[in-house]
């Protein structure tokens, strides 16, 4: 009996478990230097990422009061209490990279940015940019 209660406190415990946030700061502001909201670009389009009032570091490093940038393309925020996914829809700058040249099929897209800390993990409170729209051509 107490093997089992033992078990299940274990097993039900495990859920109660909560990730720690790396700290933000409400000062910190991610923004885009380019493309400018509303922008019409042909071909690739280089994306230049701004950070103010915070640090830059790779992922892997964990050092206070800095981040990487995620890129988040045609796709709402994500959760931010869990690692940032990684696909086509949330680009990983891990390297500490502030620029990248995108190559997107024609037509409107979003884009957003997200500082993740150095498990992929937004920090709290988040650092994220404003949606923008650009139309590629």
């Amino acid at each position: 009996m107490i093997r089992l209660l033992f078990s299940i406190l274990l097993f039900s415990s495990h859920s109660l478990i909560a990730l720690e946030l790396s700290q933000g700061s409400s000062a910190a502001a991610v923004y885009f230097i380019t493309p400018a909201n509303e922008d019409i670009v042909s071909g690739e389009v280089i994306v230049r990422f701004g950070l103010q009032n915070f640090g830059v570091s790779p992922a892997g490093l964990n050092v206070n009061g800095t981040g990487h940038h995620h890129l988040i393309i045609d796709h709402d925020l994500p959760n931010m209490n869990q690692p940032i996914q990684s696909d086509m829809n949330h680009v990983h700058f891990g390297k500490g990279q502030t620029e990248v040249r995108l190559a997107l099929k024609p037509g409107p897209h979003t884009l957003q940015l997200l500082l993740g800390d150095y498990r992929h993990i937004p920090h709290s409170p988040p650092i994220y940019s404003r949606k923008i729209t650009i139309v590629v051509k």
